[in-house]
């Protein structure tokens, strides 16, 4: 059986950058990845539906230590990949990767401090097991193996296809065809436009609107930044620019909701004019920021409303027909094929079980600590993105301060470091969206606490000064060597549930 000091899960975005900073922050390390699939790139490459890109720009997507080239902000699917297969070259991470390794179980010995790692391993799934003293989870946050699929009634009567955005089929003929997308996130956003080029006609046949912001693709201030300046300098004044941006908006959003909710409305009537009726299609029933905000680069799905390409429907489903789908308010939309852009299904550690001593760990009962590490689980920290932000700016961080973790127990001779749950603190939601797909997950998902180190501040700048520079040692990590670390473990166990 193959040891080695850290195993991270994940060749993504965020494993290939966990690895990048474990050999710069923390050198001298043996560690492995174990992708699930047979290819890097995570998310980037497992989606291949048409206009498949980024949902916020690549200054803040893209890694702090890798400058983002490319003139556009808003990045396609494939431009993203090799972005994430050139950081893994350039940097020799790609020769530590195991492809078709799905990791299932995760247990940790505290007798031998180290962690046993199962996975199944090439297509007849071959048990295989690692042990490492560090565990470090870079899986995402949705199953890659479903999607969500509502049961639609009658949609075994359609004569049409029905396709999944998580598995669009290769070489989907949708020319000259009618096309109906249901759902109004970040995916039928980016669909409908795409789709629009060549179908006969496409409808996002939505519940209820979202809020739509139209953004250039192409970043002027960044690019004249590119011209004028060093890369590098360049980079690092636009990423602090769309970072303070974003704060800014987001603050705004939250203490003036009604003001940004009005304004944002505006923005789509200027763009759509008579086209649609913005009251009823793009009117949402919440505040920003309760969900997650839908980016349409250079108002493309607009330009497609206007010019009649595309259109928006809301209503409720009543059942499929042969023919397409009959809506609660008894008007039928014909369709000669069917997207179900209905999101994401939620898992946590990539829906890997875990079990501490022998003790199966219930992640929906433990509490996430500084929003990377959980309370009673030793030597395992996940990567987690922000909500309100970038996904690799909070992962950037938390692959930082677990370098300061593990540098912390080499010079002690530490073998074990265990948040322990402070007897005071109160829980709360993990996340505080409101979109469907976390809701639907939220008797799987941990808990966070009301104060710090528990509570998430969805902050980059927070988080910054404390993740870099905050007291490894801040009283609630408890470290430990082997020969203590089970009664330890076991007292944070038990206080934690």
């Amino acid at each position: 059986m193959e040891h080695f000091d850290v195993i991270i899960v994940g060749a993504g975005l965020s494993g290939i950058g966990a690895a990048y900073h474990l050999q710069t922050r923390s050198p001298g390390r043996r560690y492995l990845i174990l992708e699930g699939r047979e290819a890097i790139g995570g998310t980037w490459d497992l989606f291949r539906y048409p206009g498949i890109r980024s949902d916020s720009d690549m200054y803040t997507l893209g890694y702090r230590f890798k400058p983002w080239r490319d003139a556009k902000a808003i990045a396609d699917g494939p431009a993203i990949r090799d972005y994430v297969c050139e950081t893994a070259s350039e940097n020799g991470i790609d020769k530590h990767i195991r492809f078709g390794h799905l990791v299932r179980r995760a247990s940790w010995s505290s007798a031998e401090a180290r962690w046993s790692v199962e996975a199944e391993a090439g297509p007849g799934k071959a048990p295989v097991r690692f042990t490492c003293n560090f565990l470090f989870m870079c899986s995402g946050y949705y199953s890659y193996a479903e999607g969500h699929a509502p049961d639609f009634a009658g949609a075994e009567d359609f004569a049409g296809q029905i396709v999944h955005p998580q598995f669009w089929p290769e070489g989907l003929d949708y020319a000259n065809k009618r096309v109906v997308v249901i759902g109004s996130g970040a995916t039928a956003v980016t669909l409908i436009p795409a789709l629009a080029k060549e179908a006969a006609q496409v409808v996002m046949l939505q519940r209820s609107p979202t809020y739509v912001v139209a953004r250039p693709a192409e970043d002027a201030l960044a690019n004249w930044l590119k011209r004028h300046l060093p890369i590098g300098l360049a980079y690092w004044l636009t990423r602090w620019h769309k970072v303070l941006f974003g704060m800014y908006f987001y603050n705004l959003a939250r203490q003036r909701p009604e003001a940004v909710k009005q304004r944002l409305i505006e923005m789509v009537r200027q763009e759509l004019g008579e086209s649609c009726d913005v009251g009823t299609h793009f009117t949402p029933r919440y505040n920003p920021w309760d969900q997650r905000l839908c980016l349409v680069p250079d108002a493309d799905m607009f330009a497609a409303i206007r010019e009649g390409r595309a259109s928006v429907v809301t209503d409720r489903i009543e059942r499929f027909t042969k023919k397409g789908i009959l809506l609660k308010s008894g008007k039928e939309l014909e369709a000669d094929i069917v997207v179900t852009a209905t999101g994401l299904k939620l898992n946590v550690l990539g829906g890997m079980t875990v079990s501490v001593d022998g003790a199966p760990v219930d992640m929906a009962k433990v509490m996430a600590y500084k929003g990377m590490m959980y309370s009673g689980v030793p030597n395992l920290a996940s990567s987690f993105g922000y909500t309100n932000a970038s996904w690799t700016l909070k992962c950037d961080l938390t692959c930082e301060y677990v370098c300061r973790l593990l540098n912390h127990m080499d010079r002690h001779g530490y073998t074990s470091a265990t948040p322990r749950r402070d007897a005071d603190v109160e829980e709360a939601p993990w996340l505080g969206l409101t979109s469907g797909y976390i809701q639907r997950a939220r008797d799987i998902l941990p808990k966070q606490g009301t104060k710090r180190p528990w509570r998430l501040y969805q902050n980059y700048a927070l988080d910054l000064v404390t993740l870099r520079y905050g007291r490894v040692n801040d009283g609630t990590m408890v470290f430990a060597t082997a020969l203590r670390a089970g009664a330890l473990v076991a007292d944070a166990l038990a206080e934690a549930s």
